[in-house]
């Protein structure tokens, strides 16, 4: 619950709106979308999936897998705010420097965990309707 009330203070800020702005540029280009998808599974690997990351990886995974569906045009079936919404939390989360930097060691995710668990509860409907979307192909969710 501290998380996504973080989450929403940070979501409701300057930072965040502008990466709004910055995630529908992005939604727009598909070899973006997938740019941004591999360099976010890269600093979410080499971060682990320990500390306040465990909780939200499947999320985050998610995140990253209806991006990359999107960018293909493989799955269009979800609003524009979402997408926008899911691409903005991942650009925070590449952000080195956010609310909580990311060089402070346990507590540099706490920020982007919020960000990502906020997000989650926001869009949870859609993300839902993306898993089944997934499963109903056989697609793996670990991609």
């Amino acid at each position: 619950m501290a998380k996504t009330r973080l989450g929403k203070r940070i979501v409701g800020g300057s930072l965040f709106a502008g990466l709004l702005s910055k995630a529908a540029q992005y939604a727009k280009d598909p070899a973006r979308l997938k740019d941004l998808a591999s360099e976010a599974r890269r600093k979410a690997e080499s971060a682990g999936q320990g500390g306040v990351l465990k909780e939200l990886w499947d999320t985050l995974m998610t995140f990253l897998r209806l991006i990359l569906a999107y960018a293909r045009g493989d799955y269009r079936h979800v609003p524009w705010e979402t997408v926008t919404l899911v691409v903005a939390a991942v650009l925070y989360f590449l952000m080195p420097i956010d609310v909580l930097p990311d060089v402070f060691v346990g507590l540099g995710f706490v920020d982007d965990a919020a960000v990502i668990a906020w997000v989650m509860n926001t869009v949870g409907p859609e993300l839902g309707k993306f898993r089944q979307w997934e499963a109903s192909r056989g697609q793996s969710v670990s991609h």
